[in-house]
């Protein structure tokens, strides 16, 4: 059986911890900040782990 291939989309955006989560970036840091509040870019610079419904596709994409 050959290898499955892991999807380019997935490995750039996700990233897996030692324990085997995985991360993403958050949402909303990438243009119009000058409207958004400090308190709001500094909330949205940070990581957080995928939802859990999500996790097994995530793992699917990544081959893992």
């Amino acid at each position: 059986m050959p290898k499955n291939k892991t999807h380019s989309g997935a490995s750039k955006r996700f990233r897996v911890t030692g324990s085997g989560k995985i991360l993403r970036e958050k949402t909303g840091k990438r243009h119009r900040l000058e409207k958004k509040s400090s308190r709001v870019i500094r909330r949205v610079s940070d990581t957080t782990e995928i939802a859990k419904a999500d996790v097994p596709r995530a793992k699917k994409m990544l081959g893992i």
